[in-house]
């Protein structure tokens, strides 16, 4: 053979062998690619084939669920109270529809929209869309596409659903629209709005000039990640039960409103808490006033009254500037300054015991108390009881109180401050800081969510956490008895439960003036706040009644609506009668 000759033999193996490994590596591009569609994202594309619906629930999240427990002694027993459910939005297109007259008249009953409505929508020649109804169900669809209509038209539509409606409305908010686009607001729903929305995900794809996506093109996916669900602390039972009973009592007592909270003192879990007036989260926007959004428990400042007197009782108790018995001379007043301060039943009760003051709830007394141990250590114990700052409970709008007055220079700030007079608290702060007296002095910090659930099925679970030590074991222990003799003896008789050590106090604010100094006439908000069984305390409990109108003193309003809630949450909690 010629050199020549082979040369050109040996440059045309080249180029076969140059083809077959092209031919090749288009194959193996062929089949990854097709191995990617079919077997690694085939539901994706299975998806992306079938419509616009099941694109959407690649690309877009679904909303974590809320739970609360249904049962407390089963741990695994979950009731959902904020879910998600698919719906149908009816939509016309009246260019399409051949006789309006007829279409109005067979849609109008099975909508329950009015026929001539009806009518002016579908008879808009030019208009290619016209939304009729939303939130219809799959058996009214059925019914609608029964009747064969050209140019009715369904789509899918995902809505927050609340089975357990008002109860609980205050603890989860609600879903709304920001700029076309569903957000949580206020409660767990605007807290946890990020954990709970999950991730979008999104589609890049080479385009016709139609703007179509091309079948071949490469395409970038990056998948939605669903949101994460949560389970709450509060147990379905105890939150039913004390609603139903805050709303009977603030209806008996023609009171503007009120609110309960039930804990676990030993590791701060709310195990209830809702307000009256509440609302229907389903039907959010049919509210008057959206200042009902707001949650009370956590929202509300207001002048505690008497309860803080447990306060000023501890600080000087744990110091040691006074016992339980302790005397001093009640002369019904006590003057300081230009300022005279009476006890709230304007008499003199003479000589009384430290456990006498909580019992008639002395207002001379509370201050003879914050004199014994003055200013700086008062206000030093007020703030580590928690009061002034958030809680840090995990609901949106939470807000810290104030008792800016107990820097003020003057012995009369902390004087009124001693029986609940010139700040300002909230009913999650106060509940916190008797949890502290009924626990052995422990500050814990109040939660709600007890656990997240990755939507990876990963668990997180809340540690309780004890802030601090506030008080001694021995002062907790001390002031437990001394409530307890507030509802043995004192003003929180109709607290008590027959069989049981309950401790606790009363307290009857005066409402401030909106407009000027000095506080509303006939205006008082009553509370009540405890723990049974005083030896083991199972749970601690925040009554709380706005203007009541029958009577204005909390003896009569919060203290008997503690008691049957107490009452049932001894038996519900099992607790055998300790007396």
């Amino acid at each position: 053979m010629f050199k020549g000759q082979r040369k050109r033999k040996e440059t045309k193996n080249a180029r076969i062998f140059f083809l077959n490994v092209c031919v090749f590596l288009l194959g193996a591009i062929v089949i990854v690619r097709l191995f990617d569609i079919q077997i690694l994202n085939y539901k994706f594309y299975a998806a992306l084939a079938s419509g616009q619906h099941e694109i959407y629930k690649e690309l877009f999240p679904e909303r974590g669920k809320i739970f609360i427990r249904d049962n407390l002694s089963n741990p695994d027993s979950l009731y959902p109270v904020a879910i998600n459910q698919s719906l149908f939005l009816v939509y016309a297109e009246p260019r399409k529809i051949k006789d309006p007259e007829e279409a109005a008249r067979k849609l109008a009953e099975i909508l329950e929209i009015e026929e001539e409505t009806l009518k002016a929508k579908l008879g808009k020649k030019d208009d290619p869309y016209e939304p009729l109804k939303h939130k219809i169900s799959e058996e009214t669809m059925q019914k609608i596409k029964d009747l064969n209509l050209e140019g009715i038209n369904f789509t899918t539509e995902v809505f927050r659903y609340y089975p357990e409606k008002n109860i609980g409305s205050h603890i989860l908010g609600f879903v709304g629209f920001d700029e076309n686009k569903q957000s949580g607001r206020y409660g767990i729903e605007g807290y946890f709005d990020e954990e709970l929305a999950g991730k979008t995900g999104y589609l890049e794809s080479e385009k016709d000039v139609a703007g179509r996506l091309i079948p071949i093109a490469t395409r970038k996916i990056k998948r939605a990640e669903d949101g994460s669900d949560l389970v709450l602390t509060i147990d379905r039972n105890i939150q039913f039960t004390a609603c139903n009973k805050l709303n009977e009592a603030v209806l008996k007592h023609g009171a503007d409103g009120g609110s309960v909270i039930v804990m676990d003192p030993k590791t701060g879990a709310i195990l209830a808490m809702c307000s009256y007036p509440d609302f229907d989260p389903n039907e959010y926007s049919k509210v008057n006033d959206i200042k009902v959004f707001n949650n009370p428990a956590i929202f509300n400042q207001y002048e505690p009254g008497s309860i803080f007197k447990v306060i000023t009782m501890a600080a000087a108790l744990d110091v040691g500037k006074v016992s339980v018995n302790t005397t001093y001379n009640d002369e019904g007043s006590v003057k300081i300054g230009g300022f005279t301060i009476k006890n709230s039943d304007l008499k003199a009760h003479g000589v009384q015991t430290m456990s006498q003051v909580l019992d008639e709830s002395l207002n001379t007394g509370a201050v003879f108390v914050v004199r014994q141990i003055g200013s700086e250590v008062f206000r030093k114990y007020v703030e580590d009881f928690g009061f002034g700052v958030l809680t840090g409970i995990e609901l949106d709008s939470e807000v810290p109180g104030d008792i800016r007055s107990l820097s003020k220079k003057g012995e009369i700030y902390s004087a009124t401050a001693s029986f609940g007079q010139g700040i300002s608290v909230t009913p999650i702060q106060v509940i916190t800081a008797y949890a502290a007296v009924a626990n052995g002095g422990k500050l814990v910090k109040p939660y709600i969510v007890d656990e997240i659930i990755k939507n990876n099925g990963e668990k997180h679970k809340t540690q309780p956490k004890i802030l601090k030590q506030v008080i001694s074991t021995r002062t907790a222990t001390l002031l437990g008895g001394m409530l307890v003799s507030v509802v043995e003896n004192g003003h929180g008789k109709k607290a008590s439960v027959p069989g049981y050590y309950v401790a606790g106090k009363t307290g009857t604010a005066q409402v401030p003036k909106k407009d000027g100094t000095g506080y509303e006439p006939d205006i008082t908000i009553g509370s009540f706040v405890g723990f049974a069984p005083v030896d083991d305390p199972k749970f601690v409990m925040l009554v709380k009644i706005d203007h009541p109108r029958t009577t204005i003193w909390a003896e009569a309003t919060a203290a008997p609506l503690f008691g049957e809630i107490a009452k049932f949450m001894l038996n519900y909690l099992k607790m055998p009668p300790s007396r």
